[in-house]
């Protein structure tokens, strides 16, 4: 089973690499295509903080972790 962060990262690389090919269109945006890229960075934005999220939880764990091994040998 794939971990949340890395199932996030998987979809973050997609988005980015979307991002990417419509930017290098030789022709002009439609606004369909603004349309889609505004919605993939807003997509991005929230799986971004979706990951800081995870992130912080995680040390805040070892912190508490590393806190109370360290507490105990006093």
């Amino acid at each position: 089973m794939t971990d949340p962060a890395s199932a996030i990262k998987g979809e973050v690389h997609e988005l980015v690499d979307l991002q990417i090919q419509t930017l290098r269109q030789p022709s002009y945006l439609n606004t369909s295509d603004l349309l889609d890229y505004r919605v993939r960075s807003k997509k991005l934005a929230a799986l971004y903080q979706e990951l800081d999220h995870l992130r912080r939880a995680s040390f805040e764990g070892r912190l508490r972790e590393h806190l109370r091994v360290h507490s105990l040998r006093f």
